[in-house]
């Protein structure tokens, strides 16, 4: 849209009036959406009122309706459900209901509707829509309006967001609350483990979804679990026989437990229920297991939402916005979808259509066309799952050995990567290496014969390990499908991986048990080093030579993507460089070209969230304080912005948007006036490489000095060094730092992997691998590989709706190599919605409004990403 219709729409802010409410089922983000809808109306010069537990406040009117302010809505984004109620409404299914609602909405002046809930809540809104031209007909003829008052308010313009922990709205790819409620899930699935692995227990975990699968089967995927019983996928008959079987088999290849994830609508062919219960006697009776049932109940919907839901919900919350002063008698009800990392609109009823099909489709036995309406990521999802929950034994032994590695600094979610990558391998009959630190470990690498079997309980590698596992001396081994089990730590282990058998970590610390807390091991698992290949090329080629290795997956960072770089350019001098490459990017600065997302990331904005949540929660007792914030991230200010919206900080100052001395002080004296108000405290956000002279203590003296009187500041720096200072419980360790200030250091690269880092990371493991499969028989020749073009070496990622492979020497004419960033970001779009919602008074004209989009069985089919 042209920047003056922008402008234009935002003067015709003025004189609207929206109303914001809640319904059905309360989700975790649904407050970051609130928020977001009551600030952008109010930017946009709107009157913005909050309508209080649902659609019954708007039946009953009065005091449920209340104009809202800027700071109504103020400190709400990080608490879980939804502050202004929600409440299932029988009276407002009756036209009697409805006409009592519109008589109030009428009273207000209110004309535009946001309504957050599931289909049940926005089809209701839709028929209020229809119905509205009846309504003031009605209320007109009863005398209870004039004519004046229908007239002006002729029209009513809908918008919906999804809030729904079940992910169960079709066409959109999430839907607020679910990324949070897998965020609870994985915690107590994470919890269960050690305990069943103390006790050789098997649990069943209920977990909701009495429609729908989404969350069974992604935290089926995300965790590695046995079996898993999800609606739209019933188990064949006779499947009490397979699953009891395949369980003995895990155990007599030394698990120490097993893990079933069973969704509350659960079913067999016939339609008849699957209860946990049922599962769990079942156990028990044919395998004599102890087997116990954990039902998770409403601890899934409650609390803190997580960093995609408080950023998805603000960015659905401002583009409702949008789409209502865009809206025409023309225009349909829409709801505000999440397509890849844009918003979009899609028709209501269409959306709404489609998800009553992928019901209709089970009620009537057919559940592949259920799998495949619920959309391309859902059916992904599910293939995937059945392809690594079991070993399957190739149909030949491949004449291909593939080489993995990890290269640069830890991230969350390398290991789930690794995972998916050798279990795929070796169904596909390859012959896989993993290589001890990175590119040196290559050019120094040994190839050692394969693993050995670990004596009998101990098999799955170093959990049930009662002492560290010595370090070989090979740096190049042969790994096994027995030695990436995710209760060998692969699924809630911190950023690295060790093959299985020989477990190591850099500077002589050795990983065992006792350095495995609570929410995973020490993330060095997996000795990582940043050296470049260009250092030991020939060792390297010489290496690769020796072990016929065809094909190299290189997981890290900018180091990573760099090196695959300088080995491509180095085929014309080394032949045996002619082989299959690609990157998996992993890094927390999410700064490698050719991806939207890189592996941990995620989790480091969660981390940086949740200690910045404290650090509000801590000021919450003093009044008129500053709190400075220094992210990492090198160059990249990626992790500063998103924590920065994730959190509601006042500014957040990156590299990639310049910065002077006069922002700086526009920016104290937007402070200077937010102490006047209420809400006396503040948050900002510095990238640590934002700026050669404004450093963060600079920034501390110029704020203490330009606040003085006013309000005090304090500085917390957010780095690495909390690996150390963090202790296994999470507790925070306090450092003094520049001139006696409080340095809080808390993980953005160790810890436990979020579930989207863990999904992100399988899906990324298994599609790189079946790529380098594809490549290595397209350039297999006489017994020998020869890959010298440019598609033979490539970064696979996200790029807005799909999952793409861009070769390195594309990629290299659009990095900056001296800053160690892509020349092109998208998420710089979101530093707009930063500084909208923290009240600083900017143009429109660099807002990108979403597209009307159709939902179809065709769209559905697009693959929409993770």
């Amino acid at each position: 849209m042209a920047a003056a219709e922008l402008e234009r729409l935002r003067m015709a802010g003025a004189g609207m009036a929206i109303a914001v409410l809640t319904s059905g089922g309360d989700a975790q983000g649904m407050n970051a959406a609130v928020r977001a809808v009551t600030r952008m109306g109010i930017y946009v010069g709107a009157k913005v009122f909050l309508i209080y537990e649902g659609y019954e406040g708007l039946v009953e009117g009065g005091d449920n309706i209340k104009q809202a302010t800027w700071l109504s809505v103020s400190n709400i984004i990080q608490l879980g459900g939804t502050v202004i109620g929600s409440a299932r409404c029988k009276a407002f299914t009756t036209r009697e209901g409805r006409l009592r609602a519109a008589r109030n909405l009428v009273e207000h002046g209110i004309t535009n509707l946001c309504v957050i809930g599931g289909d049940g809540s926005l089809t209701g809104a839709d028929i209020f829509r229809a119905e509205w031209g009846g309504l003031l007909d009605e209320l007109l003829r009863d005398g209870q309006i004039s004519e004046e008052v229908a007239k002006a308010n002729g029209r009513l313009n809908i918008v919906g967001l999804v809030g729904s922990i079940d992910n169960d709205f079709c066409g959109t790819d999430m839907t607020i609350g679910t990324d949070s409620a897998l965020h609870r899930i994985m915690e107590v699935i994470d919890a269960i483990t050690t305990t069943a692995q103390s006790h050789q227990r098997t649990f069943v975990l209920e977990v909701m979804g009495r429609h729908c699968g989404y969350l069974a089967l992604v935290s089926g995927l995300a965790s590695g679990a046995d079996w898993l019983f999800i609606p739209e996928s019933p188990p064949e008959d006779g499947w009490e026989d397979m699953m009891c079987e395949r369980l003995g088999e895990t155990r007599s290849r030394g698990s120490r437990l097993n893990i079933i994830i069973i969704a509350e609508g659960a079913i067999d062919r016939n339609g008849k229920p699957i209860t946990s219960n049922y599962v769990k006697d079942l156990v028990v009776q044919r395998l004599g297991f102890d087997t116990r049932v954990t039902v998770l109940g409403h601890v899934q919907r409650g609390g803190t939402p997580s960093a995609f839901d408080r950023v998805l919900s603000s960015k659905m919350g401002m583009e409702a916005v949008m789409a209502l002063l865009e809206a025409t008698p023309d225009t349909p009800a829409c709801v505000v979808s999440l397509s890849g990392n844009q918003s979009v609109r899609l028709p209501l009823m269409e959306c709404v259509q489609v998800t009553k099909d992928v019901q209709k489709a089970m009620d009537e036995k057919r559940f592949d066309e259920a799998i495949q309406l619920r959309g391309r990521s859902f059916e992904n999802n599910w293939n995937i799952y059945k392809m690594l929950a079991h070993q399957k034994p190739a149909q030949e032994k491949s004449p291909f050995s593939l080489a993995i590695l990890n290269v640069g600094a830890p991230a969350a979610g390398m290991n789930a990567a690794v995972r998916s990558a050798v279990r795929i391998s070796i169904c596909q009959g390859h012959t896989v290496y993993a290589v001890n630190d990175g590119f040196e470990g290559l050019a120094k690498g040994q190839v050692s014969a394969p693993a050995p079997k670990a004596p009998k309980g101990l098999r799955e590698g170093w959990p049930g390990c009662p002492q560290p596992q010595k370090t070989g001396a090979a740096s190049c081994r042969s790994a096994r499908w027995a030695g990436t089990t995710w209760r060998a730590g692969w699924g809630a282990a911190g950023p690295c991986w060790a093959p299985s058998g020989k477990w190591s970590a850099p500077g002589g610390h050795r990983c065992h048990p006792a350095s495995r807390g609570p929410r995973g091991p020490h993330p060095a698992a997996l000795p990582l080093r940043s050296t470049l290949p260009k250092t030991c090329m020939e060792k390297i080629v010489e290496n690769v030579r020796k072990f016929n290795i065809q094909a190299l997956l290189v997981i890290g960072g900018f180091e990573a993507y760099e090196g695959v770089l300088q080995l491509v350019e180095a085929r014309g001098q080394y032949e045996e460089l002619c082989i299959i490459m690609c990157v998996i990017p992993a890094t927390i600065s999410n700064n490698v070209p050719g991806t939207d997302f890189s592996l941990g990331s995620d989790t480091a904005v969660n981390a940086a969230m949740e200690s910045c949540d404290r650090i509000k929660q801590s000021a919450s007792g003093t009044k008129r304080r500053v709190f400075i914030v220094e992210t990492m991230g090198g160059y990249c200010g990626y992790l500063s912005t998103v924590t920065g919206i994730a959190v509601g900080a006042d500014a957040a100052y990156v590299y990639e948007d310049p910065f002077t001395i006069h922002d700086l002080k526009a920016n104290v004296e937007h402070l200077t006036d937010k102490m006047k108000t209420d809400i006396q405290r503040g948050l900002v956000l510095r990238n640590e490489k934002c700026h050669e002279h404004y450093t963060t203590e600079f920034l501390y003296n110029l704020y203490s000095s330009e606040g003085k009187g006013i309000f005090d500041c304090r500085i917390n720096v957010l780095g690495h060094l909390q690996q150390v200072l963090r202790g296994q419980e999470g507790h925070q360790h306090r450092a003094t730092c520049r001139g006696g200030l409080t340095s809080v250091f808390l993980c953005t690269q160790g810890g436990a992997p979020t579930p989207f880092d863990r999904n992100y990371g399988t899906k990324l493991g298994v599609k790189a691998v079946l790529w380098m499969s594809e490549k290595l028989q397209e350039v297999y020749r006489k017994g020998r590989v020869f890959a010298n073009s440019a598609d033979s070496a490539c970064v696979i990622g996200l790029r807005k709706k799909v999952v793409a492979f861009s070769p390195v020497t594309e990629l290299k004419k659009v990095t900056d190599f001296e800053h160690r960033l892509p020349q092109e970001q998208w998420w710089l779009n979101l530093r707009l919605m930063l500084k909208m919602l923290a009240n600083y008074q900017i143009s429109l004209t660099e807002y990108i409004s979403g597209k009307m989009e159709h939902v179809t069985r065709r769209t559905l089919s697009i693959e929409k990403g993770f």
